[in-house]
């Protein structure tokens, strides 16, 4: 058999719709505007040619292996897939032959496509340096983990690092619109009526993976029997049953998206922990984007518990990171655990009814300047204008505390902007006011 010849196989084995109506240029291409967009540093060097070794990172089903075949095909190379969970050593040697020989007697570079890359260890990372460094073969890896922990410095120094994002609804429901009237390679030759809402039902819980999407619209196009008139009516109970996933009453765009995030936000600062988890699991169940929750929980803890539990902010933040960082599903546990904190949490809004009137009165005119000797005075020449004269530091008086005008005499008494109240931790807070209020009137 001729060194490059395919593989032969002894039946041709169907492909699944997600791969069979893969993208053939880029125009077709959905998603990742920030990698592929129009004028884009990646689309100029496939465009143009001038593609180096790149490390496709991102959620599956978000356009890795096809943006790597569309390389592949811009560039007139040859592709060459390895799965990194199938594959050693040796295997990766054999490519590497491969592709020099193919260089040598035809001039073609060859694309290395390695899917799951982070799943060599370093040895074999090791092993593509050399040849990768020379330019050939041009390495393609993909990985849904963070390459910065995963893959060789060495490696990533000389790669691209391009992040994909999950895919957003309107994205997906193109796909699914494109692969129902392709009758080449998509189900346009098959009799099929597609409810919109089957549809924008698949669009929305496959959360942002088109291949989940597609590989769950052919189930349902293939298993759905045909109706008395001849024609597979694809359902929103067809699509759920192929999908494994019920619809609930719940659009982004429409009433139940804010009176759902509403009944979340108002259980949290009701105290009611069971009712915050019903509504949290409504909104992940539905495909609500899980950072449009972690912000409502950041502002919850800030404006709901705010001092009586200072710490309610912190755990927010960290559930908010921890969902960027770890994604669905499993991000759906630090949620549950900042949703539960907070709506255990003692209340406050002080902290917010403060800012709120500081802000009415900053909106209403009450605007001064700041007195002299709070004006910075660490730049050259300040001294000579009198920046900072008289200004007591602090810590140089007992108990870090002295007396001093911090707003100007135009202001009248100091504004009671923060009251804070008996509860949690603000009651210590409370108390510390009151204690340098009686120092002052001692003084």
């Amino acid at each position: 058999m001729d060194l490059f010849e395919e593989p032969q196989t002894r039946a041709a084995i169907p492909q699944p719709l997600a791969a069979r109506v893969r993208p053939r240029t880029l125009q077709e291409f959905a998603g990742q505007e920030h990698l592929v967009g129009p004028g884009k540093l990646l689309r100029r060097a496939i465009e143009a040619d001038r593609v180096t070794s790149l490390i496709l990172y991102g959620p599956p089903g978000t356009g890795k292996t096809a943006l790597a075949h569309l390389v592949a095909q811009a560039t007139r190379a040859r592709f060459e897939p390895l799965n990194a969970t199938a594959s050693g050593v040796e295997e990766l040697r054999k490519a590497i032959a491969r592709a020099k020989e193919r260089a040598q007697l035809e001039g073609k570079r060859t694309i290395l496509f390695i899917d799951e890359i982070h799943r060599f260890n370093k040895a074999q990372q090791d092993v593509l340096m050399p040849d990768v460094e020379q330019g050939n073969p041009i390495l393609i890896g993909a990985t849904t983990f963070n390459p910065f922990f995963s893959i060789v410095s060495a490696l990533l120094s000389r790669s691209l690092v391009c992040e994909f994002k999950p895919l957003a609804s309107a994205e997906i429901l193109t796909l699914l619109h494109r692969a129902l009237a392709d009758q080449e390679r998509g189900l346009g030759a098959l009799p099929i009526r597609a409810d919109q809402d089957a549809l924008e039902h698949l669009a929305t819980v496959c959360d942002g993976d088109a291949r989940r999407a597609l590989n769950a619209l052919e189930v349902a196009a293939l298993t759905t029997p045909k109706g008395q008139d001849g024609v597979i009516p694809l359902t929103l109970a067809a699509v759920e049953e192929s999908i494994q996933k019920k619809a609930v009453v719940y659009d982004r765009q429409d009433d139940a998206h804010y009176d759902t995030i509403s009944a979340f936000i108002k259980s949290m600062r009701g105290s009611d922990p069971h009712a915050t988890l019903y509504w949290l699991a409504k909104m992940l169940y539905a495909g609500e984007d899980p950072r449009f929750i972690a912000r409502r929980l950041v502002i919850c803890a800030a404006e709901d518990v705010g001092n009586a539990d200072p710490q309610a902010l912190v755990v927010a933040i960290a559930a908010m990171h921890a969902s960027e960082f770890v994604g669905l599903p499993e991000c759906r546990i630090p949620l549950a655990q900042a949703a539960v904190y907070v709506a255990c949490a003692p209340k406050s809004n002080a902290a917010y009814l403060g800012i709120e009137k500081a802000l009415k009165d900053v909106e209403e005119g009450r605007t001064f300047e700041v007195p002299t000797h709070l004006k910075d005075a660490h730049y050259q020449g300040a001294k000579q204008l009198g920046r900072g004269k008289d200004y007591k530091y602090a810590h140089d008086f007992p108990e870090h505390h002295v007396e001093q005008a911090y707003l100007p005499p135009a202001a009248g008494p100091t504004p009671a902007y923060y009251e804070p109240t008996d509860l949690g931790f603000e009651k210590t807070l409370k108390a510390r006011l009151a204690y340098l209020k009686s120092r002052k009137s001692a003084a």
